[in-house]
């Protein structure tokens, strides 16, 4: 995200290895004489690698003069492990007050589960986020795409953003603890409070909504329909649509407060009356009447869908040889737009490049990767 609105992103891997996700296929495409899986793909877009082994003295000052110049450092190491070579906050703030410093771990810096190693999967169950999922409590399931990484890179880009701004007021930077666990807490929101208000344990509901009645999927004669109704002007609208106003004119389903007590009622007769009606037809009447639906779409009809692509939500990078989409940067922005720059590295592509703007000569480099502290990647 930040690379995408103009940061330049150096990122550091191991030599020969390189970030764990360069492996997560298939699906993977070969561009030129190197392979990228898709999983890193989707997230190493506009960066630049460096293969440096930092476990080596000459490699962690080479992490120590970057330092020097950066506005922000993000590792995500197991707690502890960078101060080993020197890198941690500390270290690094010594030599660069107006540092930020930004640790991701599966647990935070203190706790008595600090040392442990975290991945989204562990953390959609620690965090309570699989027990609001699914259709009941004997089959948990985790959401399809692996929230809490996506939600922790959010906030740390949140506070990485607002750590500039203390800066720019006060020259003085900051270290900011982010963990995985923390962020699946507080994204349990109105579950979270659910529980702190009624001390009622929330639990897995499929596809409805725990406060908001009529919100879920329903049956159409074809296929399955969203409904997610959000006022009592919208589920009045709906009634008329299903040209069913005796259900908006009964004293028990007056307001949410009256669904949601009498919901097993209401949802019994509204599956019967959906049930009957074609989806298109109903979502079409829907939208008419401004009442919110929509289809569950699978992931080619999302990309094949006209709002989708008029919204310019997939882009295309490279030449004929070499064409690769990508998802683009959500949010549109008039004065200071998100681009597509570079295109997800190779390992190491860039480490001639950046050391040479760090001073090195041509031999210091060429020395650096014949003791193995670096990899040149085949561009780099």
């Amino acid at each position: 995200m930040l690379a995408d609105m103009g940061a330049d992103v150096i990122k550091v891997e191991i030599p020969g290895k390189g970030d764990d996700t360069r492996g997560w296929g298939p699906p993977s495409i070969e561009i030129g004489e190197d392979s990228f899986s898709s999983y890193y793909l989707s997230c190493n877009r506009n960066k630049r690698s460096l293969a440096l082994d930092i476990a080596k003295p000459e490699g962690a000052e080479i992490i120590r003069k970057l330092a020097v110049e950066a506005d922000i450092v993000v590792e995500n190491f197991k707690t502890g492990t960078l101060e080993r070579y020197g890198l941690g906050y500390a270290d690094l703030k010594a030599i660069n007050p107006g540092l930020i410093y930004c640790s991701i771990t599966g647990f935070g810096q203190t706790g008595p589960y600090a040392a442990r190693g975290g991945y989204d999967f562990l953390i959609q169950g620690m965090g309570g986020l699989m027990s609001v999922t699914g259709e009941g409590p004997d089959a948990p399931v985790k959401v399809g795409v692996p929230v809490i990484d996506l939600f922790t890179g959010l906030y740390a880009t949140i506070a990485m953003q607002a750590a500039l701004r203390h800066r720019d007021k006060t020259g003085a930077g900051q270290h900011i603890d982010c963990a995985l666990l923390d962020t699946a807490v507080g994204i349990l929101s109105n579950q979270a409070m659910n529980w702190l208000v009624g001390q009622k344990v929330p639990k897995p509901m499929g596809n409805a909504h725990p406060n908001v009645v009529p919100y879920r999927t329903f049956a159409a004669k074809d296929g399955h329909v969203i409904v997610a109704i959000g006022s009592d002007s919208q589920f009045a609208a709906f009634c008329d649509v299903l040209e069913r106003p005796d259900l908006r004119a009964r004293e028990e389903f007056d307001g949410n407060t009256g669904r949601n007590l009498n919901r097993v009622e209401l949802e019994a007769e509204l599956e019967n009356e959906i049930g009957q009606r074609n989806s298109a037809e109903l979502l079409a009447a829907m939208d008419v009447a401004g009442v919110p639906g929509g289809p569950i779409n699978t992931i080619d009809a999302v990309f094949a869908d006209a709002h989708v692509q008029a919204r310019g939500m997939l882009q295309e990078f490279g030449g004929e040889e070499d064409p690769l989409s990508l998802v683009r940067f959500p949010p549109v922005m008039s004065g200071s737009p998100a681009t597509l720059r570079r295109r997800p590295p190779a390992l190491g592509a860039d480490g001639r490049g950046v050391l040479t703007e760090m001073g090195l000569t041509e031999d210091q480099i060429e020395s650096l990767a014949a003791a193995g502290i670096v990899q040149l990647g085949r561009t780099g």
